[in-house]
């Protein structure tokens, strides 16, 4: 689906339709000088003048399934009461850009005539109190419209609430259940639909072998020819390739057909199926299929949100599993990877197919797999758990390094972090919250999307960054958690 943004001016008659014209003028400008630098348009609605006109407005954009969002702006003062009714029903994000058409004062030019036509000083403000006022979220940024600054937040904004577009409508296959005896990978589906959108159903791997059977040589020839294009052939096992070349097909189909956005497998049921599928899944994952290991339907849904939300609609997030510490000192690292399910969008190089025993699970044979190294930079691990009556939704602050160690012996695709604010804290921290060992781990998504995501959502979020320490967690958790059940 197209995605688009709304921009929506506030003013009011007062000024007399000359000052009108203007004003109009003007949101068309910005809207399409916006527009060729956001990752999603920018489009000039109207300009509202009247608690008619506002209500009309949302309305519309309610019901308009390419509209991801409005963003809101006041050229001149636009008195609040008029948007009460519209912002009452609203049910898109929301963005106030506190902005002007004009970067500095003009010395001489300035007169009351200026000031009367440029006075979003005092509209935004006026308008920000009657979201405050009806305590709607919302994500304000204030600067200057052409600055690239407020242009990047405003892109990471638009890129948010598109995540959020495809929540409300995210299906998830599972085949199978989750592990047996797992406790973070269960939860309550009823009310992650209810919150997140998210429709997460079971299919019998026996539905899976059926379509699998039908796979004609002729697809697998197709396939296996993007895996050469993509990625170096390190086996002579051809016939594992062919055999994941085969699963992936199916399963894509499979996910097709009923919509789906995302998948969970577990390897403790394998009925039908001589390997756990690895190279499938991977390669199904940077396409921006969302998977979750063992299961996992909420790690397999917040990753398709989440390639979603990354560069240009399919970036750089996959599963992610803490694997095991390298304690020294303070300064520690992290070992990421899982047995064989990693999105190759994290590699910094280009990606190998290898082929290995895996033995966990009941594979027949060696299943083929990408292997590669993560690149490095600042990034975020991002979990979401059921807390029984609310979601809660944990992003730690991580920075990715280039493995210290060349692990020759270790033949499955592998991250290499140090923890904000150090890797002892780091742990502490993610396990008093409750976080999860699966997450999704992102280079391009960052902390304040997803502040703005769980915000839109109406979530809890917890960030664990550079300056968290144990005793602030564990008094913001207390806080949190007596906020949320009186709610």
């Amino acid at each position: 689906m197209k995605h688009e943004f709304w921009f929506v001016v506030g003013t009011q008659y007062l000024y007399g339709t000359d000052v009108l014209e203007i004003v109009k003028t003007r949101a068309q400008e910005m809207a399409e000088k916006l527009s060729a630098v956001l990752p999603y348009p920018l489009v000039f609605k109207t300009l509202v003048k009247t608690n008619e006109e506002a209500t009309d407005i949302v309305r519309e954009a309610n019901y308009h399934k390419e509209c991801a969002g409005i963003v809101t702006w006041c050229h001149t003062f636009s008195p609040s009461k008029m948007w009460i009714n519209g912002f009452a029903s609203l049910q898109k994000p929301y963005c106030h850009l506190a902005t002007q058409y004009n970067k500095e004062i003009p010395d001489e030019e300035i007169d009351m005539d200026f000031m009367n036509l440029n006075q979003a000083a005092h509209g935004d403000r006026e308008h920000g109190f009657i979201a405050a006022r009806l305590r709607m979220p919302r994500k304000i940024i204030a600067g200057h419209w052409e600055d690239e600054k407020v242009r990047e937040r405003l892109g990471r904004w638009m890129r948010t609430a598109v995540g959020v577009s495809v929540s409300k409508e995210m299906k998830v296959m599972r085949f199978g259940d989750n592990m047996r005896e797992v406790a973070v990978t269960e939860g309550d589906k009823v009310e992650v639909q209810k919150k997140l959108g998210w429709q997460v159903n079971t299919w019998a791997v026996g539905d899976l072998v059926k379509v699998f059977n039908a796979v004609t040589e002729e697809e697998i020839d197709e396939l296996v020819a993007e895996y050469e294009r993509l990625y170096d052939i390190a086996t002579d096992n051809t016939a594992s390739i062919r055999y994941q070349a085969k699963e992936e097909i199916a399963i894509r189909k499979m996910l097709d057909a009923e919509g789906c956005r995302a998948f969970t497998d577990t390897f403790q049921d394998l009925y039908g199926l001589k390997q756990l599928p690895g190279l499938a899944t991977q390669h199904l994952m940077s396409l921006g299929y969302g998977f979750g290991g063992e299961g996992d339907w909420k790690v397999s849904a917040m990753m398709a949100v989440m390639k979603t939300m990354g560069e240009n609609g399919c970036g750089a997030s996959a599963f992610m599993e803490d694997y095991t510490y390298h304690f020294t000192g303070d300064d520690g690292y992290s070992l990421g990877a899982h047995m064989l399910e990693v999105c190759p969008s994290l590699a910094a190089g280009r990606p190998r197919i290898e082929t290995h025993h895996l033995g966990i699970g009941m594979n027949e044979d060696d299943p083929a797999r990408i292997v590669f190294e993560g690149k490095e930079g600042p990034a975020i691990v991002v979990s979401l758990i059921d807390m029984g009556g609310r979601l809660r939704l944990i992003v730690q602050d991580i920075e990715a390094v280039k493995p210290i160690l060349p692990m020759p012996n270790l033949p499955v695709a592998r991250v290499m972090w140090k923890a904000k604010p150090s890797l002892t804290v780091g742990v502490e921290c993610w396990i008093t919250a409750g976080g999860a060992h699966h997450t999704v781990l992102s280079y391009d998504v960052t902390a304040e999307m997803m502040k703005d995501f769980a915000e839109m959502m109406d979530i809890e979020y917890v960030h664990i960054g550079e300056d968290t320490t144990q005793e602030k967690l564990e008094e913001e958790l207390m806080i949190k958690d007596i906020i949320w059940k009186l709610r």
